[in-house]
């Protein structure tokens, strides 16, 4: 990121240790009575965060809860460190925030609407205007920032959003659907700019998101709501590293004595004709299987292998009964 688009007070990122970026404890929230975030219990440390859930799980409103646009009815939410009730101006100040649907002021061209949301998250005029150009030309934005933001197609209006979420160098970047209605090229654009500013490590980022693939490719830790709770809350390079691996072999030869003897190295198995679907243990590697095979006088001709993708961590998340996990 721009060295005029960093943060203006220096992160915890910076020190090598990492506080949470959300800390969240028990808490409830009521709408008009109705509970929609129930008993949430989690801490997020990573860098980038994804937030997931089908429609109506709660992602917005837990965003708009951190923004302290809710109060909660139980339970504390901090935000690197502050109390989001306690302190709701020194959160304020430290958040980005890039909202789902547009919320434009009319006749507004691009640069000035971002000059005046930096001049409203406490920069002077003269910064304001420095860095609001400075944040149009990071977004790509840079020769239509002039042009009226009601000329401006549905992803540049995307992109003025982001332009506008951390014009003012936030610790904290909120994005709720960033690619939401994008096509290919603009969705790719905003995916690459995401993951950009997540990996200069200067600004912490939760991205709301149905889609799966957008969480994939940006994020490091996942959080998933369901009906309001927390149906999982991990790291997805450990959780893929602990999830079982899968064998899909295609065999000739001693199918069951091949699986009885990879059974007794820890494998699940499970014969299918001249296939043999297989689950390795910790410790047992593909080579393992091949001296088993051999001494089994099964022939191993074809091999398929692979983790568990986000896809099916967060089915798992979602058939969970009550969620959480």
């Amino acid at each position: 990121m721009n060295e005029a688009l960093q943060p203006a007070t220096a992160s915890s990122a910076a020190s090598g240790s990492l506080e949470p970026a959300i800390e969240v404890r028990g808490l409830e929230v009521r709408l008009g009575g109705r509970p929609v975030l129930r008993g949430i219990d989690a801490a997020l440390t990573g860098r980038t965060i994804g937030l997931l859930g089908p429609n109506g799980a709660g992602k917005t409103t837990l965003l708009h809860t951190i923004l302290g646009f809710h109060k909660p009815a139980a339970g504390t939410i901090r935000v690197l460190g502050h109390e989001v009730t306690a302190e709701p101006k020194e959160v304020r100040a430290l958040i980005g925030y890039m909202p789902e649907g547009d919320s434009f002021i009319a006749g507004m061209s691009g640069v000035r609407f971002v000059r005046y949301m930096a001049e409203l998250s406490g920069l002077p005029p003269e910064a304001a205007l420095e860095r609001a150009h400075e944040a149009m030309f990071y977004v790509g934005l840079g020769e239509a920032r002039y042009r009226p933001i009601a000329s401006y197609s549905l992803g540049m209006r995307q992109l003025v959003k982001l332009a506008q979420a951390i014009v003012h160098g936030p610790q904290l970047l909120l994005l709720d659907e960033p690619t939401n209605g994008l096509d290919p090229p603009a969705r790719r654009r905003m995916i690459k700019l995401i993951r950009d500013i997540g990996r200069q490590g200067e600004v912490r980022i939760i991205l709301s998101s149905h889609l799966l693939r957008d969480v994939e490719e940006c994020c490091e830790d996942v959080m998933v709501l369901k009906e309001g709770r927390l149906a999982l809350s991990c790291n997805l390079a450990e959780e893929r590293r602990t999830n079982r691996r899968f064998l899909d072999l295609e065999t000739s030869g001693e199918n069951a004595r091949f699986a009885e003897a990879a059974a007794k190295l820890g494998c699940e198995t499970a014969v299918l004709g001249r296939r043999v679907k297989l689950v390795l243990p910790e410790g047992v590697e593909v080579r393992d299987l091949y001296k088993v095979a051999a001494s089994a006088e099964t022939e191993i001709r074809r091999l398929s292998y692979r983790r568990d993708t986000l896809e099916d961590i967060f089915l798992k998340a979602m058939e969970a009964p009550n969620g959480g996990s």
